[in-house]
């Protein structure tokens, strides 16, 4: 039985998905629908959102687009990239990390107006239904979640371009034949400034090498300059403040690392991922700014960071990013160990020099003020502040535990 809402804030992105969401909540809820667009840097206009949100029979004053790509940069990209997250050896999490800001604008907007719900279009199958949710009930115990992937029976592609057509929906022409008819698009995309996502039909054969044709952001490596690019990136406390001694936001940060990296082919990964429900999926990303951020990062952190809380910091990289992929942003957890991370991050600051190439990014320099690296220590020519006679003992202690147990029970 559908419980009872007055009013609903709609995630809304204006595309077929959650253009017939908005239809089916005004039908199956009798409900006053809100529509919320986020403008993340999708690299496509947001705007359009708003006539079609009219179109169904939105309120002008229900319509809320906002430009947060400030705030997703500053707030939860930069954080994440402290802590050099990376989900399974290779995902820079991408969608994971745009979910809680949504979430949060959404319910922001349900207080604001008297909602009483907040609806999104992820299917049952994948994350972002938690990452929605998790984020929504931790920052409002009392709202009502409506998730109609859930609950209707348009289960396909094929099922909601008919219900669309049916209903006089405004239908993308990417998902129209030639002739008008509706037609099933080859890939289900995800875009912010973080990255672009493939995933679905041809790339669910995990054997199926992607076509050339779906990647949008980049060049291949292959058809990428012959000639290679140097950049500097300066940070402060952890965070990329400037592009060749320039200043920049951090939005445009990670715009203009984007650019450098989609000329130079860097970027693009190939997975099979494993989604908290429980099954594998494949996935394809495009993360170019990203992927040189964190080989910059990592670079800065190796002359800034004491070797044990180094070790220690990167202990936590798996934790931290599940729980992101996960959808735990807005959990005591995270925020745990964010504050961990965050305190070792006091004093990485520096400039990092880059050579990128053909799908390649190396770090071929790095100085700071606060660097720990001391040549004097770590020259093989004549030193006077190291006497190499003090690692015999270093070594004998060490080794203490290994001797007492040779001797006792032999050596193997």
């Amino acid at each position: 039985m559908k419980k009872e809402v007055k009013k609903v804030v709609l995630a809304y992105s204006g595309g077929l998905d959650t253009s017939v969401i908005l239809k089916w909540l005004q039908e199956e809820y009798k409900a006053e629908v809100i529509t919320f667009t986020a403008d993340l840097g999708q690299g496509e206009e947001v705007e359009p959102a708003r006539q079609k949100a009219l179109d169904n029979g939105i309120k002008p004053e229900n319509i809320f687009i906002l430009d947060v790509q400030e705030e997703f940069v500053k707030d939860y990209v930069f954080p994440m990239f402290r802590a050099n997250a990376i989900y399974e050896g290779e995902y820079l999490l991408g969608t994971s990390i745009a979910r809680p800001l949504i979430a949060k604008k959404q319910i922001e907007i349900a207080q604001r107006m008297g909602a009483d719900a907040v609806s999104h279009g992820a299917t049952g199958k994948g994350n972002d239904q938690v990452r929605f949710e998790l984020g929504y009930l931790g920052l409002n115990p009392d709202i009502t979640v409506i998730a109609p992937w859930r609950e209707w029976d348009l289960n396909s592609r094929e099922k909601l371009l008919t219900y669309a057509k049916e209903r006089g929906i405004d239908i993308d022409a990417k998902h129209v034949d030639k002739d008008g008819n509706p037609t099933v698009s080859p890939y289900s995309m995800d875009a912010n400034l973080l990255h672009i996502s493939y995933e679905g039909l041809h790339l669910e054969n995990p054997m199926n090498e992607p076509e050339e044709s779906m990647w949008l952001w980049s060049v291949s490596p292959e058809n990428a300059p012959d000639k290679s690019e140097y950049i500097t990136i300066g940070y402060k406390n952890g965070d990329p403040i400037s592009i060749n001694d320039k200043e920049l936001s951090p939005a445009t940060m990670l715009r203009t690392l984007n650019e450098y990296g989609n000329k130079h082919g860097i970027g693009r990964i190939d997975i099979v991922e494993n989604r908290f429900v429980g099954m594998k999926a494949r996935g394809c990303y495009e993360t170019p700014g990203g992927t040189i951020m964190l080989k910059a990062h990592r670079a800065i952190e190796s002359i800034c960071l004491d070797r044990e809380e180094a070790h220690m910091k990167d202990g936590m990289i798996p934790k931290y990013a599940e729980l992101i992929y996960n959808g735990f942003w807005f959990s005591p957890e995270r925020e745990m160990l964010q504050a961990a991370i965050d305190t070792t991050q006091k004093y990485v600051q520096g400039t990092v020099k880059l050579k990128l190439y053909k799908g390649n990014v190396e770090v071929v320099g790095r100085e700071s003020d606060m660097s720990l690296y001391s040549e004097e220590h770590s020259t093989f020519e004549e030193d006077e502040v190291y006497n190499q006679k003090d690692a015999e003992g270093f070594i004998r202690l060490n080794a203490l535990r290994h001797i007492i147990a040779g001797k006792k029970r032999g050596t193997k």
